[in-house]
């Protein structure tokens, strides 16, 4: 039997909100388009999400996102500033990143890696 190709897609923390917060059009098919995905949060982002919960107008949101990332895979890459992170491991691993930030998706790119982001509520592929 073909093994199949896990594609892991490591989010920031506005697309894990958006992502657990907003209904996504394609999310059911857009493992045709690149292979299955499975979504990772990084250590950072989960502390992230953590301080935001702090703040009334998020907390709604950041608690549907903390619901929504429990059986998600976690990812060691720590800190206290998810972009920076994030960007570092991008450059040694050349991953694809879930990520809504304009700046951070042109580092991403600089870098060498994907980016996977949202448009008229669906998920895309920027190359």
């Amino acid at each position: 039997m073909e093994q199949e190709y896990l594609v892991e897609v490591i989010c920031d923390t506005s697309f894990l909100i958006h992502l657990a917060t907003k209904r996504i059009r394609n999310i059911d098919n857009i493992d045709v388009e690149i292979g299955s995905i499975s979504f990772v949060v990084p250590d950072v982002v989960k502390n992230e999400l953590s301080k935001l919960e702090n703040i009334p107008e998020k907390k709604q949101d950041i608690i549907l996102t903390r619901n929504f990332i429990k059986n998600l895979k976690t990812i060691a890459i720590s800190g206290n500033f998810a972009d920076q992170e994030i960007l570092a491991y991008v450059k040694s691993t050349k991953s694809i990143i879930g990520t809504m930030d304009k700046d951070l998706k042109k580092q991403i790119k600089i870098a060498g890696g994907s980016v996977l982001s949202f448009s008229n509520d669906k998920i895309v592929l920027e190359s």
